[in-house]
């Protein structure tokens, strides 16, 4: 019996993550959303980060996952009584330690009895609380568990349960049968059907030893005699306890992913911001459409609504992003990657809308701050990052990049960043590129129109920044006239 909520058809197990997974969650600043995914939790935390960087690429099994994270949102109480039920029984077997002596069978046995009789009660729990929930529940991964819970955790199981713990306590000792083999020593050791509770007389053979073990060699030869005689049965009982700790191990895993969406849900919710259940789209159509587009981790650090925006790419492989500064640009360019890390983790997105191409990957390239230990440059260091990304990057994937190249000239910054990103889009990488480089946005807008969508932050006349992002041709100017005034005014 194995939980199948995360995929239909095999077990939850993230592949490796990429060298690049250090610059996108530092970028994409997602350490914050999983934070306020987690509330505290390690478990929730470390199983939402690896379910989100190791983004699905099926249709079918990110369907799945939102079906079954739709459950979790209407059924919120019952998901968190099956964690907290998965994650008491992980506890449990946690803290019954392996004994030192694992050579020896019944220490092994008398620890695998106690753990089976804990998941004993914690496995009447489940159907318990399956018998009553299970019929709130629509999706596949939910319904296929339940059937399964009710079918194998019957009342018959229970009682064979029982009856097989009891006779494991060996309460009223063992019957052992052997036969003597070479040297005559014992040979073909057989556990047979314990006595019964008031059975305390065997039959004896004629040839018959009575060893009381108060001598240290016979109590030796009695301890290595039952060892011998339990040593199976213990193997047995230990692997049935760690069949279970498996089957909970992973309840709680998958359900931890789950309880994740359903936390920052709710604290999405209680700020005011909307969201939605993304639409995918084929990665050939380069296809991505958003209404109130926002950043939850600005929503989740600021706790309050924050501003979203309205695009539309129709097909375009590349976005520039022009406007002044501390106008929303970098905000806007996280909520696009953000959203596609959550929509191919099967989650819904921060926004009113969104519909967007299935990508191979996401990739980040941002602007650095000076680093005084650096041996090189920084263009030299801003080259040497574009060089693993394009070691790493395929085409469909997404590559987000964020003022870079501008630690050179104007001219040989956009001629840079003009070359990486035609060769990008030419190979079927889509691009989001903000930039105060105009004469790099000039060019990809005179020569590359029709490929690339421009974008601007927009502001007021006076400067007041409104921190949405509308469709609209690059500006010449660094809006230098902003900086004037702040000064001007200030007294400065």
């Amino acid at each position: 019996m194995r939980p199948r909520l995360m995929f239909a058809e095999r077990d939850f197990a993230p592949g490796p993550m990429p060298v690049t997974t250090a610059d996108l969650v530092a970028d994409l600043e997602l350490a914050t959303l999983w934070d306020g995914m987690a509330r505290g939790d390690d478990t929730v935390r470390a199983v939402v980060r690896a379910a989100m960087l190791d983004p699905l690429t099926d249709p079918a099994d990110l369907r799945h996952r939102q079906q079954v994270l739709a459950d979790c949102l209407d059924n919120s109480a019952t998901v968190r009584a099956l964690y907290e039920l998965a994650n008491a029984a992980v506890e449990v077997e946690r803290k019954l330690h392996r004994t030192v002596f694992t050579g020896r069978p019944e220490p092994l046995l008398n620890r695998a009895v106690r753990v089976l009789e804990e998941f004993d009660g914690l496995l009447r729990r489940l159907r318990d609380l399956t018998a009553r929930h299970a019929g709130q529940f629509r999706s596949a991964g939910f319904t296929t568990m339940f059937r399964t819970v009710l079918a194998e955790l019957d009342d018959d199981y229970f009682h064979a349960v029982a009856e097989l713990l009891e006779q494991l306590r060996f309460d009223h000792g063992i019957v052992v049968t052997a036969r003597l083999g070479p040297g005559n020593r014992g040979a073909g050791f057989v556990l047979r059907e314990p006595p019964d509770k008031g059975d305390r007389v065997l039959r004896k053979s004629r040839l018959t030893v009575v060893v009381t073990g108060e001598d240290e060699h016979d109590h030796r030869a009695l301890v290595d005699l039952r060892g011998r005689a339990l040593d199976d049965v213990a193997n047995a009982a230990a692997q049935s306890a760690d069949h279970l700790r498996d089957f909970f191990t992973g309840l709680r895993d998958e359900l931890a992913f789950y309880l994740g969406g359903v936390n920052l849900a709710e604290t999405l919710a209680t700020v005011g911001m909307p969201t939605c259940w993304p639409e995918p789209r084929a990665v050939s159509e380069q296809a991505m459409a958003a209404s109130d587009l926002y950043e939850p981790c600005l929503a989740l650090r600021q706790g309050r609504r924050v501003i979203g925006s309205d695009v539309a790419v129709d097909g375009r492989g590349v976005v520039v992003l022009t406007g002044p500064n501390q106008g929303g640009k970098s905000t806007f360019l996280r909520s696009v990657g953000v959203a596609h890390v959550m929509m191919q983790a099967g989650m819904f997105v921060a926004a009113h809308r969104f519909a967007a191409s299935l990508v191979n990957g996401v990739f980040t390239h941002y602007k650095r701050d000076e680093d005084a230990t650096m041996t090189s440059g920084k263009l030299d260091e801003e080259l040497a990052r574009m060089s693993v990304i394009a070691d790493h990057v395929t085409p469909g994937s997404l590559v987000l990049f964020n003022e870079s190249f501008a630690s050179t000239n104007e001219q040989e910054g956009s001629d840079i960043a003009g070359e990486i990103v035609r060769a990008l889009a030419d190979a079927g990488i889509r691009v989001v590129f903000v930039t105060h480089l105009y004469e790099l946005a000039r060019r990809l807008y005179t020569e590359d129109s029709p490929r690339c969508l421009f974008l601007r932050a927009t502001r007021r006349d006076d400067g007041e920044r409104t921190f949405q992002i509308t469709p609209g041709e690059p500006s010449p100017t660094a809006h230098g006239a902003d900086l004037y005034a702040k000064i001007v005014h200030s007294g400065r």
